[in-house]
């Protein structure tokens, strides 16, 4: 049994039910989501460029990296190209892929694609009439840091920072 009990422009919340081992049928809600890109821009200094986004839900403004929610049938480094440009006014001449991981599985499949973006030339900004971003950008050591005083507390930042970090140290 799968109902819909929420609609909304990115995402739906369905009442599902599965066989459990133990329990018998279980009915949990979830949050179904098309999927979303999160990318590391990187300068060819190192810098990193992250945007300073208000974040509704948490009431405040966030350091964090570009990111946006997959349109119906677009294809993750397209997205990715896509929002890097609108959110931070900057195009990227390689997207490459870093890792994939679920946001929260706890109540949602959201599976997040995570790039790097190199060859970054300016642009111009292209936000949504709701959106409420500032560029800011800090060298690669700096972001890292950020992840671990607090100043970047956004989980899928810390994820793509730091498996870029730990993956260029690992392959040393």
């Amino acid at each position: 049994m799968n109902d819909t009990l929420l609609t909304t422009g990115r995402f739906s919340v369905q009442r599902r039910a599965y066989s459990h081992p133990t329990a018998g049928v279980v009915h949990r809600e979830l949050v179904v989501h098309p999927g979303a890109v999160v990318i590391l821009p990187l300068a060819e200094d190192g810098t990193v460029v992250l945007i300073r986004n208000y974040r509704f839900a948490v009431g405040c403004e966030l350091l964090e990296l570009p990111a946006g929610t997959l349109e119906a049938g677009e294809e993750p480094i397209a997205c990715a190209a896509r929002e890097l440009e609108e959110e931070t006014g900057y195009r990227a001449e390689r997207i490459v892929p870093l890792a994939r991981f679920y946001t929260s599985p706890g109540f949602t499949d959201e599976r997040m694609h995570a790039f790097v973006a190199t060859g970054l030339s300016r642009t111009e900004q292209r936000l949504d009439a709701t959106e409420q971003i500032r560029v800011e950008t800090m060298p690669l050591s700096g972001a890292l840091a950020a992840t671990l005083d607090g100043r970047i507390v956004d989980g899928k930042s810390i994820a793509a920072l730091h498996v870029y970090h730990y993956g260029k140290v690992m392959s040393l």
